[in-house]
């Protein structure tokens, strides 16, 4: 038996990666090319990638084993259910299927099978249209996208000049910056960075010249042990 592909697979670690500098690569299905982020398996994997479908691109029907959560970057995704603008969030729940496809292209944020099993609570969200919440500083604002167990998942809004409080993430945190730039004392991150804080990791993050993140906490274990 292979063993399985292994890229940023420890959990213990803190990781920052410029997706922008990652190669395409092409995936199994013709007009899909993905960067990988993060992965621990083969075509079935705990994976986070970046992911690009050419104009008519189609992806088989197939079934998320433990999930998936999409993050439309650009373009508009489609599948049985509907279309997908820019800004959109779709969580879909272990064990559900699909067939995506787009007519024009899209650009997508992926994480597979980083749900819990029995998380089957479908999720769409036009992130341009929904109520956002002030945050717990001034000029921050939130907007929920998923909850279950200890883990959450939002898009965070940083005005410029945003100083946040420092703090510690109990079952880690996980931010791709979808827009503007995002700081800590540990270094700066512009659009397209992807950084993994492992569980009771503590930063104390700020943004000088604005953006926007999503940010997903409590789902990394406690390695510890």
């Amino acid at each position: 038996m292979n063993s399985p592909t292994l890229l940023n697979a420890d959990l213990s670690d803190r990781t920052v990666v410029n997706t922008t500098s990652l190669p395409w690569q092409a995936s199994p299905t013709p007009g899909v090319s993905r960067r990988q982020i993060e992965r621990i398996g083969d075509e079935v994997a705990r994976a986070t990638s970046v992911v690009r479908y050419a104009p008519g691109a189609r992806f088989p029907a197939h079934t998320h084993g433990l999930g998936e959560e999409i993050l439309v970057l650009e373009g508009v995704l489609s599948d049985e259910h509907g279309h997908y603008g820019p800004g959109t969030y779709i969580k879909n729940p272990p064990q559900s299927q699909h067939s995506p496809f787009t007519e024009a292209g899209c650009t997508l944020f992926v994480k597979l099978r980083h749900l819990q099993a029995d998380d089957l609570s479908r999720t769409v969200i036009d992130t341009r249209l929904a109520t956002w919440h002030p945050g717990l500083v001034p000029g921050l604002q939130v907007l929920p996208l998923s909850a279950f167990g200890t883990e959450h998942t939002a898009l965070v809004r940083w005005a410029p000049q945003t100083f946040f409080n420092p703090h510690r993430h109990h079952g880690g945190e996980e931010i791709y910056v979808v827009q503007g730039v995002f700081e800590d004392e540990h270094g700066r991150y512009p659009e397209g960075s992807w950084i993994r804080s492992p569980h009771l990791s503590q930063h104390q993050p700020f943004s000088r010249e604005g953006c926007t993140i999503f940010v997903k906490t409590g789902h990394l274990p406690d390695t510890s042990a």
